[in-house]
C-alpha cells in the first residue's frame, strides 16, 4: 500500500495487518437494510471469529493492559448472569455484542505497531465515513444502497472520527483540510438533531483539550460548554427537541434555576428506564436479573410502542448484571482514559505515540457518553470499535516502543 507518511513510498503489510486495517475502516457498513438484520449480527459472528483466528496466528502477543483485564472480569460476570438469566439465548446475544469491542481492542494490539498502520487504518476509516455522511444527505440514495448503519450509529462513529481529524491539525501540516473534516463530521449530530451525539461530541473534543493541555485547557472546556448551552437555547431545532411543548424555556430561566428534568423531553425515555428499572433492577441492584433479561422481554413482549432495545446501555446493564456489571463497565472507560493521558504526558519526545494516545483516551469518553441514551453497545461495530480499536493500536504501538529502549 502506499505510505501515509510519504505517498511516493510504499509500505508492505503482512496478512493480519491487512486484516486490521480493513475490519477497523469498514466497520461503519452494515447491510442492515429492512430484511438485513440478521446480515449484520452474521457479519460480527465472523469477524469476531476472524479475530480469535488472527490472534493465534499473529506474530506477536496482544497486550493485557489493566483496562482490559478489567474488561474481561467484566465478560466473565455477564457469563454468570447468564446462569440466573430468564433466556440463554439472549443472553449469549448480549455478551457477544460486549466481546466484540473487547476483541478488535485485542487483535489491533498484537497485530499493530507502527504509525504507517495505525495512520492507514484511521485514514481508510475516515474515507468510509465520509461516503456515508454523502449517503445520508443524497435523497434516496441510503434506501437504494442500504450498506450503512443507522444515522444515529453513524453519528456516534463520527465523534472518533471528528477526533483524529482534530488531532492530525494540531499533528500534520495540513492544516484547513483537516479543520474542513472536524466540521463535516460534527455537523450531522446538529442538523439530525441528534442529542446523544452532539452531547458526545463536545464531551470527546473537551477530553481531547483536558489531555492535551492539562489544567490549562479549563478556560477552552469552559467555553466548549458555554457554547454547548447556547447552542440548546439559540438554534431552533435543538430547543425545541430538548424541551417538552409548550413550556417555553428560556436561557434566563436556566440561568435562575427554574430548568429541570421534567422540563426536558426524553421521548418516553424516562418513563421507560423507569419501568425497566421497577421490573429488573429494583430487589437485584447488586446483580441485576441476569444477562439479556431487558432483551428477552422487549423481544417476546410488545411494549413501549415496540420497541426492541432500552434507548439506555446504562439503565440495561443496570437491569441485566446490576451495580457490579455497570461499576466494571464504566471503570474500563475511565481507566482507559486516564491511561492515554498518562501515555501522553511520558512520551513528549515521541509524538507517534502522543498522537495514538490522544485521538484513542478522547475518543473513548465521548462514545461511552452516548451509553447514557442511545443503543451504542447495538451498533458495537460501528461505534465502540473505533475508540477501542485506536487503544488496541496505541497498547501495540506503545509495546514497540518499549522494546526499542
Amino acid at each position: 500500500m502506499s505510505n501515509p507518511l510519504d505517498p511516493d513510498t510504499r509500505i508492505a503489510l503482512n496478512g493480519p495487518e491487512t486484516f486490521w486495517v480493513l475490519t477497523f475502516a469498514t466497520g461503519l457498513l452494515s447491510f442492515s437494510g429492512d430484511l438485513g438484520l440478521d446480515i449484520s449480527a452474521l457479519r460480527m459472528a465472523v469477524v469476531e471469529v476472524l479475530c480469535i483466528i488472527g490472534l493465534c496466528v499473529a506474530q506477536r502477543r496482544p497486550v493485557w493492559s489493566f483496562p482490559i483485564v478489567i474488561y474481561v472480569v467484566y465478560l466473565l460476570w455477564l457469563f454468570v448472569g447468564l446462569t440466573y438469566g430468564p433466556s440463554l439465548n439472549y443472553g449469549i446475544r448480549v455478551v457477544l455484542k460486549y466481546s466484540y469491542p473487547l476483541l478488535i481492542c485485542l487483535f489491533s494490539s498484537a497485530v499493530v505497531e507502527d504509525i504507517e498502520v495505525w495512520m492507514k487504518s484511521a485514514l481508510w476509516a475516515r474515507k468510509v465515513a465520509l461516503i456515508s455522511v454523502i449517503f445520508s444527505f443524497v435523497p434516496f440514495i441510503g434506501t437504494i444502497f442500504p450498506v450503512f448503519w443507522y444515522p444515529t450509529a453513524r453519528a456516534i462513529n463520527f465523534i472518533s472520527m471528528t477526533i483524529f481529524s482534530l488531532a492530525l491539525f494540531y499533528y500534520t501540516d495540513e492544516k484547513r483540510k483537516n479543520l474542513l473534516y472536524v466540521v463535516v463530521f460534527i455537523l450531522p449530530c446538529f442538523i439530525w438533531v441528534f442529542r446523544t451525539s452532539i452531547m458526545g461530541s463536545l464531551v470527546a473534543i473537551m477530553s481531547f483539550f483536558f489531555i492535551r493541555y492539562r489544567v490549562r485547557s479549563l478556560p477552552i472546556i469552559f467555553g466548549i460548554i458555554i457554547s454547548g448551552i447556547l447552542a440548546v437555547f439559540f438554534i431552533p431545532s435543538l430547543h425545541d427537541k430538548m424541551f417538552k411543548k409548550g413550556s417555553n424555556i428560556t436561557l434566563e430561566m436556566f440561568q435562575e434555576g427554574q430548568v429541570s428534568m421534567e422540563n426536558v423531553e426524553t421521548n418516553a425515555r424516562q418513563a421507560m428506564w423507569e419501568a425497566m428499572e421497577d421490573n429488573f433492577y429494583e430487589g437485584h441492584e447488586l446483580i441485576g436479573s441476569g444477562t439479556g433479561s431487558v432483551q428477552n422481554y422487549m423481544y417476546t413482549h410488545f411494549v413501549f410502542g415496540g420497541l426492541k432495545v432500552p434507548h439506555s446501555d446504562y439503565v440495561q446493564m443496570k437491569c441485566d448484571n446490576g451495580l457490579i456489571g455497570l461499576v466494571l463497565y464504566c471503570a474500563v472507560a475511565i481507566f482507559i482514559f486516564f491511561h492515554c493521558f498518562n501515555v501522553y504526558w511520558a512520551n513528549q519526545n515521541d509524538l507517534r505515540l502522543q498522537l495514538a494516545a490522544l485521538v484513542a483516551g478522547a475518543s473513548m469518553v465521548g462514545v461511552f457518553v452516548t451509553l447514557y441514551s442511545d443503543n451504542t453497545v447495538n451498533y458495537s461495530m460501528a461505534t465502540l470499535s473505533m475508540p477501542f480499536g485506536f487503544y488496541g493500536m496505541m497498547l501495540g504501538m506503545l509495546r514497540k516502543q518499549k522494546e526499542q529502549l
